[in-house]
């Protein structure tokens, strides 16, 4: 693969080298990785609720993770504190303001502001609080939502342990 995608390369001037790119046998093995776990959390959502919305911004979640495993922003930590701090702001100005644009724009800068204050930059999560800001639902949707985080976590070990794996099998 070409060296030269703009998508991938740090802007200039930032203090951060590319991520390594495999041959196209690891980048679509770390990809494939990412795309079971989201269907697998799509699968479980279907069985507990209907709710499929609230749950997409996840499948940003995984891509982000499989572009680059190692960026802060894909912690284990980063990711499940953000999306379930998100999650519940979105449903607590739900509940306070009702379904609509003052009450997703409240979750929304609350969200971003906290995000900023714990160090825990994830730009999913803001999708989150906007899902559960304009259509929350019940307190159930939460419980669903914190296991499909919990899986989506996963990914990150899975995606780590495969690039490891990947990088140790071409330096044979």
């Amino acid at each position: 693969m070409k060296s030269h995608r703009s998508s991938l390369k740090p802007l200039e001037g930032a203090n951060r080298s590319l991520r390594r790119r495999l041959d196209w046998k690891g980048e679509l093995a770390l990809a494939t990785a990412s795309t079971l776990v989201i269907l697998s959390v799509f699968a479980l959502v279907e069985v507990l609720t209907r709710q499929r919305l609230l749950f997409a911004s996840l499948a940003s979640s995984a891509f982000l993770i499989y572009l680059d495993p190692q960026h802060g922003t894909n912690t284990v930590r980063t990711l499940a504190i953000s999306q379930m701090m998100a999650a519940g702001i979105g449903f607590i100005t739900y509940m306070l303001l009702g379904s609509g644009y003052v009450s997703g724009g409240t979750a929304m800068i609350v969200t971003i502001v906290l995000m900023i204050l714990l160090d825990v930059m994830h730009p999913p999560a803001v999708s989150t609080s906007l899902s559960f800001a304009l259509k929350a639902g019940n307190e159930n949707k939460l419980v669903v939502f914190g296991l499909a985080v919990g899986i989506t976590a996963l990914l990150v070990g899975l995606e780590r342990f495969a690039l490891w794996f990947l990088v140790h099998l071409s330096q044979k």
